[in-house]
C-alpha cells in the first residue's frame, strides 16, 4: 500500500533543510524564509532516500548521506533542496569541489535562498577562493543574492569580501548600515594588528623575558601541571601586562572552555584571532577550540565552519 507524507513541517534547523524550516541559528525565521513543503507528489522511494540522507547527515555518516541524496538526485534531478543537501554533505565531508558544484546548482534554481548562498560561501572559504573567481557560475545579477552573500561574508569575518560585494549592490538604508558595520570591523581589526605589531618591537626589550616566562608557565599549565582556575588566573595576569598577545587570549579561552564558560571562551578566542600575525600553528589551535565549543553548544554549522578553517600541515 502506498504511503505518502501529505505535509511536512520541519523544526530541525536551517542547517539541514533551508527553505522548509521554522527556525534558524539566530532568532526567529522570517515569514519569507519559512515554507511548507508537500512530499505528496514524490514517490515513496524518493521520500525514503531523502529522509535517510537527513538521518545519516545528522549522525555524521556523510558518505551514506551523499549516496542517499544522489539517489534522490537521480529520481528528481531538478529539485533544488536535494542539490543543497548534497552540497552540505560534501562540505561536511571536506569534498569541496563537489560541494561547490551542488551549491551552484541549488542557487541556479533559487538565487534568493540565504542558506544556499551560505553553503556556497563556506565552500569557497574552505578552498581560499574569492567569490569573484566564480561569478560566471552563480546568479551574480540577482541583487538579493548579492545582499545575502555580503551579509554572510560579514558574519564569516571576511570583511574585505563583504565590502567588495556591496560595491555592486544598490544602496539602501539597510545596505548603508551593513557597510558601516563592515567598515567598523575592518578598522578595529587593523587597529588591533597595528598594536600587535608595535608590541613585537617592545617585546624585543627586557620585557621579552617576562613574556617568555608567562608563556612557559601557561604551556605547563595547559599540559596539566596546575588546575584550571590557576591557569585562568595566570592568563589574566599576563594579559594585564601584555594585552595584545594572541597566545594569552588563547590560553584564557582554553581555560574558560574547560570550565564550560562557552560564551566567554568564544570572545577570548576570537580576540586572539584578531591579534594573530602569521602564526598558523596557533590559528589552528584556536579554530579547533572554537569548533569544539560550538559543537558542545549544538551549533554544528559554526563548528564545521571553524573546523574547515584548520590548515593542514601545521
Amino acid at each position: 500500500m502506498k504511503q505518502t507524507i501529505p505535509m511536512i513541517m520541519f523544526y530541525i534547523g536551517a542547517s539541514i533543510v533551508p527553505g522548509i524550516v521554522l527556525c534558524q541559528e539566530e532568532g526567529p525565521i522570517t515569514e519569507e524564509e519559512s515554507a511548507e513543503v508537500s512530499f505528496e507528489e514524490y514517490s515513496d522511494e524518493f521520500q525514503e532516500s531523502f529522509f535517510e540522507g537527513l538521518k545519516q547527515q545528522g549522525i555524521q555518516n556523510y558518505d551514506k548521506a551523499i549516496n542517499a541524496f544522489l539517489k534522490c538526485k537521480n529520481l528528481e534531478p531538478e529539485k533544488d533542496v536535494v542539490s543543497f543537501e548534497l552540497a552540505k554533505s560534501y562540505l561536511l565531508n571536506k569534498q569541496y569541489v563537489n560541494a561547490q558544484q551542488y551549491a551552484e546548482e541549488a542557487l541556479a534554481e533559487v538565487p534568493t535562498n540565504y542558506w544556499y548562498a551560505n553553503t556556497l560561501a563556506e565552500t569557497l572559504e574552505a578552498q581560499n577562493l574569492s567569490v569573484s573567481m566564480v561569478k560566471d557560475k552563480i546568479p551574480w545579477d540577482n541583487g538579493d543574492f548579492k545582499k545575502n552573500l555580503a551579509k554572510i561574508y560579514f558574519e564569516l569575518g571576511n570583511y574585505q569580501e563583504a565590502k567588495s560585494i556591496l560595491e555592486e549592490v544598490k544602496k539602501t538604508a539597510k545596505i548603508a548600515y551593513l557597510q558601516s558595520k563592515i567598515e567598523d570591523s575592518i578598522s578595529k581589526k587593523q587597529n588591533r594588528k597595528s598594536i600587535a605589531q608595535e608590541s613585537v618591537v617592545v617585546n624585543k626589550s627586557e620585557d621579552a623575558n617576562n613574556l617568555s616566562d608567562y608563556e612557559k608557565r601557561i604551556k605547563d599549565a595547559i599540559n596539566g601541571s596546575v588546575d584550571l582556575k590557576a591557569l585562568l588566573a595566570l592568563s589574566e595576569e599576563a594579559l594585564e601586562s601584555y594585552p595584545s598577545q594572541p597566545f594569552l587570549y588563547y590560553a584564557q579561552g582554553y581555560a574558560l572552555r574547560k570550565e564550560n564558560k562557552n560564551s566567554e571562551a568564544i570572545e577570548s578566542l576570537e580576540t586572539a584571532l584578531d591579534y594573530i600575525i602569521d602564526d598558523s600553528i596557533l590559528e589552528n589551535k584556536i579554530y579547533k577550540e572554537l569548533s569544539e565549543i560550538y559543537a558542545a553548544m549544538g551549533n554544528t554549522d559554526k563548528a564545521t565552519q571553524y573546523l574547515n578553517k584548520v590548515k593542514p600541515g601545521f
